[in-house]
């Protein structure tokens, strides 16, 4: 948090140092992104990210895209376009933020993402995957959750319904909205967040998207077991 010299913000523990969320599905030599955080450059440099086939979009708001330019040296390295993911609404939002991507202006011949934007509303195949579209509340605006194979990633999650519940049934891994210990209007709290875990029961579940209000150590030691904060460079496998 800018300004601010809490204990979390302060903390020498590594897993405390947080940047905001971006998720990175690997199976088979390719590789998903899922949103693009104003620290996606750094994050693919901690993590030694090279190469991404295509991104996937939760929802349009600026702590999930505004990373976007960067994928540009993705598009040099791989010498080709990149396919984005999203719904119809979200795309749209990314098409006015970043307006200068998909036109052809003199001033920005070359120095641009090079994206084709592909809308979505149910489930699809990619790189002979099946993804899983979960549509969920975000306060009052529904945004998208997705499942490749028995992993799970749902970030900025106030409310899922029943019927996207059952979309995550039998999870080896979930990555679920866990903001803070006090209510928020479009944010699970910790409380909340666990509930949930415990309704959907995946093997493990991560808790992600975190405040600076939860001190890594100190949280784990009083969730249950199969839950844990996540942390930057977190890496889940599934069986």
């Amino acid at each position: 948090m800018i300004a601010c010299d809490c204990a979390v913000c302060t903390s020498a523990d590594p897993h405390d140092r947080r940047t905001r969320a971006s998720a990175l599905f690997s199976f088979e030599g390719r590789h998903l992104l899922v949103d693009t955080s104003p620290e996606l450059r750094l994050q693919c440099l901690a993590c030694d990210v090279r190469q991404v086939d295509a991104i996937l979009y939760t929802h349009a708001h600026a702590d999930h895209v505004a990373g976007l330019d960067d994928v540009r040296r993705f598009n040099w390295l791989q010498r080709q376009a990149l396919d984005v993911y999203g719904a119809p609404a979200t795309l749209k939002r990314i098409h006015t933020m970043f307006r200068y991507a998909f036109e052809n202006e003199p001033e920005y011949p070359s120095a641009k993402p090079e994206l084709n934007l592909v809308p979505v509303s149910g489930s699809f195949e990619l790189f002979g995957r099946q993804v899983i579209p979960i549509p969920y509340q975000h306060g009052q605006q529904t945004v998208l959750g997705f499942r490749i194979g028995d992993i799970a990633y749902c970030p900025d999650c106030s409310f899922i319904p029943d019927e996207s519940r059952e979309l995550l049934k039998g999870l080896d891994v979930l990555v679920l909205d866990g903001l803070r210990r006090r209510p928020h209007p479009t944010h699970f709290n910790l409380d909340q967040a666990v509930a949930e875990a415990a309704r959907i029961g995946a093997r493990r579940t991560y808790l992600t998207h975190i405040a600076h209000e939860l001190p890594h150590a100190a949280t784990n030691a009083e969730l249950p077991p199969e839950i844990r904060l996540a942390y930057d460079g977190l890496v889940c496998t599934a069986d």
